[in-house]
């Protein structure tokens, strides 16, 4: 049985703290770190609690990176209709609104819909979160963000036709710390920058993440 909004929120909010990610100094977000219980929680607990893997709970690099990029270029976004797919924390979608953007964000997991209503709150920002795979839907935004989205090969083999498909009608990027499933052709690279990292998350201090428009 899935948890129910009101115990999602009342996880989410027993389990972390409200931190700024270092490229995000002006963002808060609900994360686990060495103090909250989440950051050591076994496989154990988690299918105790019917929880899959808290990834919006940890602002991944490519997440971070398409805030840095968004908050250099506003007019990136300003004023138009964007979406961060597999939003997670919702980072990307907070750094749009931040600068006028209309903004939705989609991710399958409850407590990652959870984690973006909280966390647009900290922020008050309004992102309307949707509850839906948005894989395979008509595009209806200007803008697509998505953050580090490539790591496994099904996920990558079920987003990215689509993901091409809405570039031909709107700005397909995606953040990629140098996962093994990323596009290896058919984009273009415009950014590259080096996002901290933890040895907890991954196998490095620093991730070098490029941003590619599909």
């Amino acid at each position: 049985m899935k948890p129910k909004p009101a115990s999602a929120e009342a996880f989410i909010l027993a389990n972390t703290v409200l931190e700024c990610p270092a490229l995000a100094p002006g963002i808060l977000l609900h994360l686990a770190t060495a103090m909250t219980p989440l950051w050591h929680a076994s496989e154990q607990f988690l299918e105790r609690h019917n929880i899959v893997p808290p990834f919006w709970a940890f602002a991944w690099p490519g997440s971070q990176a398409l805030a840095s990029y968004v908050a250099a270029h506003p007019a990136l976004v300003a004023g138009k209709r964007v979406l961060d797919f597999a939003a997670g924390s919702g980072l990307a979608a907070i750094a749009c609104a931040q600068v006028g953007a209309v903004v939705q964000a989609a991710d399958v997991d409850l407590l990652a819909q959870a984690a973006i209503r909280l966390n647009a709150v900290a922020n008050a920002v309004v992102v309307d979160v949707l509850l839906e795979d948005m894989v395979g839907q008509d595009c209806r935004w200007d803008v697509i963000l998505c953050g580090d989205v490539c790591y496994e090969a099904p996920m990558a083999k079920h987003i990215l036709p689509w993901l091409r498909r809405c570039a031909q009608h709107a700005t397909v990027l995606i953040a990629d710390p140098g996962r093994t499933y990323a596009p290896g052709d058919g984009y273009q690279e415009i950014a590259r920058m080096i996002v901290p990292t933890s040895l907890e998350l991954e196998d490095r201090t620093e991730r070098v993440v490029t941003i590619m428009q599909l």
